[in-house]
């Protein structure tokens, strides 16, 4: 065990990014506000917290994200009406926080993620936090950073979530050089922000949870550029190995990568094939759809 167990009260949400892959829709609507079926990407990573024991949400917002702090506002019109037509409001029960619970604080450049979390060090302050970005859909129960508090609770220092995944696919990610492995518990040995292809040290990515001592922040305030001209998280995470312990989880669950379209499109489904209400119409439509493709007749694609 490292040092004084903290308990992890703090999470910071990266979610200045502009969503580009996602336009013309996030012209107009944040990414992090894109709905998995009926609940915003962003709303599923909160509850994730919650669950954790996270007391103090911090965003970290760019221009064109107000969408975000009136999301977790009251909606006083609408819950207004709604109670007055006698209609059940439950739905919106977890989109309003607690008055000072949330701290919205702008990213006034796009310098890496590693410059966001940075831009929350005075909110921080001396407290172990964690990290989630909400485009990484983590879908399991217990929730991912739950499980990785339980471990942190062991563990001390710093514990990222870990991620096995193809080999070729490993330059798009944070990858770890590992180290002895305990059941689902690796030791970090090294990392590396996006490795050219056939240099990575392991499969072994970082899929965007993350529970870091508040040292790192004064790493990050160096300014260091590295892969893409940006600040790494990474990169001041690798500088810390060796002064304190990094150890790696892997998660007992589902990840989705919805900052992609297809891993979005993957996660509607696998949700919707999951709950009570749809599950079974979803089922056969997909069935229905698929029996079509295989005829060769496809989609229609005119519109009348």
């Amino acid at each position: 065990m490292w040092g004084y167990m903290r308990p992890i009260k703090k999470a910071v949400f990266p979610v200045a990014g502009l969503g580009t892959r996602f336009l013309p829709a996030t012209k107009v609507v944040p990414k992090e506000l894109l709905a998995i079926i009926d609940r915003p990407l962003l709303q599923y990573a909160v509850d994730e917290a919650i669950e954790a024991g996270i007391e103090q949400f911090i965003f970290v917002t760019g221009r064109g994200k107000g969408a975000i702090e009136d999301y977790f506002d009251m909606a006083f019109e609408l819950e207004t009406t709604q109670i007055g037509r006698g209609k059940d409001i439950s739905a919106l029960h977890g989109t309003r926080m607690q008055p000072g619970q949330a701290v919205f604080l702008r990213q006034q450049e796009p310098l890496g993620l590693g410059h966001a979390i940075w831009c929350a060090r005075h909110i921080v302050g001396d407290e172990p936090f964690a990290v989630l970005l909400p485009d990484e859909f983590m879908y399991g129960s217990p929730g991912c950073l739950a499980q990785m508090v339980a471990a942190y609770e062991r563990l001390g220092g710093n514990l990222l979530c870990t991620l096995e995944i193809p080999i070729d696919q490993t330059s798009s990610y944070g990858v770890v050089d590992p180290g002895e492995r305990h059941g689902a518990v690796v030791e970090i040995k090294g990392l590396v922000e996006k490795p050219a292809p056939g240099t990575a040290p392991s499969n072994l990515i970082l899929p965007g949870r993350y529970i870091l001592q508040p040292e790192i922040m004064q790493v990050l305030g160096r300014q260091e550029k590295g892969a893409g001209g940006e600040i790494q998280l990474t990169d001041a995470m690798a500088a810390l190995i060796g002064s304190q312990p990094f150890n790696g989880l892997t998660f007992a669950g589902q990840r989705f990568d919805c900052g992609s379209k297809a891993g979005f499109i993957e996660a509607n489904l696998a949700l919707a094939l999951d709950r009570e209400d749809i599950g079974d119409h979803i089922l056969a439509y997909a069935a229905d759809l698929i029996a079509t493709i295989q005829k060769g007749r496809g989609l229609s694609r005119d519109v009348a």
